[in-house]
C-alpha cells in the first residue's frame, strides 16, 4: 500500500525545527532540527544545546504520522541511540509541529514524549 507523504514533505522538507517541550531528554533550548524529505524517507540533522551533532532516518507511516531512528554525541562525549513515533501538526499560527513518543535503544534507558514547533525561515 503506498502511503501519501506529499503533506508531510510539505511540511518537513528542508525546515527547521526547535524543540517545544523535551523535558524527558537531551535535546533542549539551542537544538535545532534539520529536515529532508525524499519519496516517503526522512533524513535530518540536529546540534546545539547538549547535542554536540546528531542524525535521524525514517520514514513516513501514514497521512500525518512518521517514524524515525536518531542517534547522536553529546558535548559530554556520549554516544547515545533511540527510536521515536509522531505526528506532523500544525499549530494555531500556521506553523508546523511535530509531537513524539520515543525510547533509547543504546546509551541510556527510558523514554518519553516531546513536541517541537518550526522555525521562522
Amino acid at each position: 500500500m503506498e502511503i501519501p507523504f506529499s503533506q508531510i514533505s510539505e511540511r518537513l522538507h528542508n525546515r527547521r525545527f526547535t524543540v517545544a517541550n523535551n523535558t524527558q531528554g537531551l535535546s533542549g533550548a539551542g537544538t535545532v532540527f534539520h529536515y529532508q524529505v525524499e519519496g516517503n524517507a526522512i533524513s535530518s540533522t540536529y546540534q546545539g544545546g547538549r547535542i554536540r551533532i546528531g542524525n535521524q532516518v525514517g520514514r513516513v507511516t501514514g497521512p500525518d504520522t512518521i517514524e524515525l531512528l536518531f542517534q547522536c554525541l553529546t558535548t559530554e562525549g556520549e554516544m547515545l541511540a533511540g527510536w521515536s513515533r509522531g505526528t506532523v501538526g500544525v499549530d494555531h499560527a500556521g506553523r508546523t509541529t511535530l509531537t513524539f513518543v520515543w525510547g533509547w535503544l543504546s546509551g541510556a534507558t527510558g523514554g518519553g514524549e516531546s513536541s517541537y514547533v518550526e522555525l521562522a525561515p
